[in-house]
């Protein structure tokens, strides 16, 4: 047996087998129990410290702070 047929049949039995379970792990550790309030404070941590609104004027909060 040659080296590319070995490596094709390695290819189409063993490495699918374990890349199906590698996709089937990470589906279920996406969705086990517990996971949405880390993935939801995930979302939100970006709004963690904002205290206030974006100026709707950009230039003229520049020129505040200049003044």
């Amino acid at each position: 047996m040659d080296r590319y047929t070995f490596l094709r049949q390695l290819a189409d039995s063993w490495v699918l087998l374990v890349l199906t379970l590698v996709f089937v792990g990470v589906i279920l550790f996406v969705w086990r129990p517990g996971a949405r309030r880390l993935q939801k404070d995930a979302a939100e941590s970006i709004f963690r410290n904002e205290t206030k609104p974006a100026p709707e004027d950009r230039e003229a909060e520049d020129r505040k702070e200049v003044d």
